[in-house]
């Protein structure tokens, strides 16, 4: 509590998905001086604003979680934006970070980032074995400059900058727009959609056979704060739960939890996304103490009522 408790901060995103579970933890922590910039008043892909932003919010710590992001198709529709977007975000923030003193910038990166067909589990020290897979490679390598650009300022500047690399998000208050949204909003939308309009199927992308890991939101932000207060260092630290999961079971548990009992048509046609995707997450338990508290079960469970919740209001 005592490390928050006279400390300005800075939350990119803040008011988005991920971002506003990290402002509630900030506030539970006892931080009083929370700045959260709007997109209609502060461009952060243009360094006058970043500079505006800090010179009013005279930040002592950056959390950017500030992203343009979406599924697989909005990454096939969008790589050119998807790249620009976060690239020039994450460059004029870090910059100005270090031009204005500010003494600690809290990075966060993307599983994207990681080449295509990485062992499982994903270590850190793979980062850089290959091209992320095609579909969001843009954006992956977009967001991967940030650990570039965290690491070049250490060694010239020793400027303390950290990177961590979250899996697969998902929770209550995420992006349940059919056309940008990641798989398992788009999974619970379709179920209940379905099962609403007591249409027989659902059609999801794919085979089925891709694996994925997935963490709560919540416990996402958690990990974030716990780098905040304790890692110093210039190696990147994934942030997951450790489990992997494949799409076709997935879609199989989420429908259950819905209680749709139609078909589950797979469209060939559409691509699976990288192959397998499961994090090695030792580092973060050693080096901060992070672990995912929260059940894949759990956690779909919660953001289904909360979606349900929404739509009945």
């Amino acid at each position: 509590m005592s490390f928050w408790a006279d400390r300005r901060v800075v939350v990119t995103g803040g008011a988005g998905f991920l971002g506003s579970f990290v402002v509630e933890k900030l506030r539970a922590r006892g931080c009083q001086q929370i700045f959260v910039p709007r997109s209609r008043e502060y461009d952060l892909r243009e360094k006058e604003a970043v500079i505006r932003l800090y010179e009013t919010a005279r930040p002592d710590l950056v959390i950017h979680l500030a992203a343009v992001v979406g599924g697989i198709g909005a990454n096939q529709a969008h790589p050119g934006s998807f790249f620009y977007d976060n690239l020039m975000m994450g460059v004029q923030l870090m910059e100005c970070a270090r031009q204005h003193a500010i003494p600690k910038f809290v990075a966060l990166g993307t599983i994207c980032a990681y080449p295509k067909f990485t062992p499982v589990p994903f270590k850190e020290e793979d980062l850089w074995n290959g091209y992320p897979e095609e579909t969001n490679a843009p954006y992956g390598l977009a967001k991967k400059m940030l650990l570039v650009q965290a690491q070049a300022y250490r060694q010239e500047y020793g400027y303390n900058a950290i990177y961590q690399l979250p899996v697969n998000l998902y929770g209550p208050r995420d992006n349940f727009d059919p056309q940008t949204s990641h798989v398992i909003p788009a999974l619970i939308k379709k179920c209940l959609a379905a099962k609403a309009q007591g249409t027989d199927h659902i059609v999801v992308w794919g085979d089925g056979a891709a694996t994925r890991e997935f963490l709560y939101a919540e416990d996402a932000a958690e990990g974030i704060l716990l780098a905040a207060e304790h890692y110093d260092q210039p190696e990147p630290v994934n942030l997951g739960s450790g489990e992997e999961i494949t799409i076709c079971k997935l879609v199989e548990k989420t429908a259950v939890l819905i209680g749709f009992g139609g078909e589950i048509r797979w469209d060939h046609t559409k691509p699976n996304g990288q192959p397998r995707r499961c994090l090695d997450v030792t580092r973060a338990r050693a080096c901060f103490g992070f672990e995912a508290r929260v059940s894949l079960e759990e956690g779909l469970r919660r953001t289904i009522e909360w979606y349900n919740s929404r739509r009945d209001s």
